[in-house]
């Protein structure tokens, strides 16, 4: 096992979307092709938003994607440690008090922008005098607390954007403590990966400019500054992030029948100069993770094609990835599974085949004349048609009253399985008492 330890931190605000579904899976993809731990840190500061319901779906998502994880830490239990923190900081003058309202940071942001400026804060703060603070104080303004950057050049080499830098003093000091007292992403986030020991960040590229601030806070508390991976954010079809794309989670996936493993492979691909191609094991797709290989532009994720994409996976899936939830001989799954949408269709399938149907005749004269006319075993895929035109040929019927009856007798359903494939599986036997109306 090797030193290199990756996160995730969702935060139970919401059901697992298909964004951050991709973000666990290509941190838990890194730690796995350099055998190091994959960590699961709850991101639960916001108490309004948080839901037990939330993170516990979460879980189970994880577990249903197969991304194990060997340590865990939930945020809410750390404030202490955040506290101390802050307020070495706060001594040392890299976290100071803002007292500026919402109403007139907007101000602010409008004048620098007329002026052609960024819309960076002033740090007036920095500059309150006695009478200031006894001002707010009186006013009952309760303060906001903002990280102070060093002037300089911020830069580092990001695994997938290359080398990034950013000019401190054309960034704002990011504000990290809210006026009620709780924190915002940014300072416990480096906190948890220092004490925790993260060497590789793996997330979306919207944190690209949170990464500069977040390198000069690693230094302030003295952590190792980790490597950092920005993975282009997905787009709906149309281009633009879709309501639709951030509610979509691996719950409804899941319960409309898309495997774990598709989604798996589909995620892992979509951007890259790879093929999206079925992977069957994890351990294969980290192998075949390659940074190098993701495009620079967002990506469209399009659900329909995920679900055309499981459709091909399930119907090349083996045996040995399927065989705990069927229950059916290798043999029987090879032959039906190129006839497969779902795993879950090939109940319908056992069921015509393995269990006792009461067949339901609709023209006697007809299947009588069509078990008449069964030929002798061994059948194979071409056995169907050759019966079916020779019942043509002799009955003189044709299209939907030629071939209704015969699917209601074989398989008591109006629709179904491709009777082609399903006649061998029958066998003579039971298509012949089928045919002529007897249970079988």
């Amino acid at each position: 096992m090797s030193d290199i330890k990756v996160r995730f931190a969702p935060s139970p605000t919401g059901f697992m979307h298909i964004g951050n579904t991709r973000t666990a899976l290509f941190n838990w993809l890194l730690a796995r092709k350099l055998g190091g731990k994959f960590m699961l840190r709850i991101d639960d500061t916001d108490f309004a938003r948080s839901k037990k319901e939330y993170e516990d779906a979460m879980r189970e998502s994880l577990k249903w994607l197969g991304f194990e994880w060997s340590e865990e830490a939930r945020q809410s239990a750390r404030f202490a440690r955040y506290d101390a923190l802050r307020d070495e900081l706060i001594a040392k003058g890299r976290i100071y008090a803002c007292y500026d309202t919402p109403e007139e940071l907007q101000i602010k942001r409008k004048r620098a922008m007329a002026k052609g400026l960024a819309p960076i804060y002033d740090r007036q703060a920095l500059h309150y005098t006695d009478a200031d603070l006894a001002k707010f104080k009186a006013e009952g303004r309760k303060p906001h607390y903002r990280f102070k950057l060093e002037a300089g050049i911020i830069e580092w080499n990001d695994i997938v954007r290359g080398h990034c830098q950013y000019e401190a003093e054309k960034l704002s000091d990011p504000i990290i403590i809210r006026e009620d007292g709780s924190y915002l992403y940014h300072f416990p986030s480096c906190v948890d990966d220092s004490d925790f020991g993260i060497t590789h960040i793996v997330r979306g590229e919207d944190h690209v400019t949170n990464t500069a601030a977040q390198i000069q806070m690693f230094e302030a508390i003295g952590g190792k500054v980790p490597t950092f991976a920005h993975l282009p954010l997905l787009t709906g079809v149309e281009g633009k992030l879709s309501k639709r794309l951030g509610s979509l989670g691996v719950r409804e996936l899941k319960a409309e029948g898309v495997e774990a493993m598709a989604i798996c492979s589909f995620l892992a691909k979509l951007g890259t100069s790879d093929a999206i191609e079925p992977f069957y094991s994890l351990d294969e797709l980290a192998e075949s993770l390659d940074f190098e290989k993701l495009g620079r532009s967002q990506p469209k994720f399009d659900e329909e094609e995920l679900k055309h994409f499981n459709t091909k996976f399930v119907r090349s899936m083996p045996y040995n990835a399927v065989k705990d939830r069927v229950n059916v001989s290798e043999e029987f799954w090879n032959k039906v599974r190129p006839n497969l949408d779902l795993v879950s269709d090939i109940k319908s399938w056992a069921d015509i085949c393995h269990s006792e149907v009461e067949p339901i005749i609709e023209d006697k004269a007809l299947t009588d004349l069509a078990a008449d006319l069964l030929p002798p075993e061994p059948w194979n895929d071409e056995t169907f048609n050759i019966w079916l035109n020779e019942v043509k040929t002799k009955s003189g019927k044709k299209g939907r009253e030629l071939f209704h009856p015969i699917r209601k007798a074989l398989t008591a359903l109006d629709n179904g399985p491709e009777l082609k494939t399903l006649l061998p599986l029958i066998g003579r036997e039971k298509a012949q008492k089928r045919l002529k109306g007897s249970k079988a």
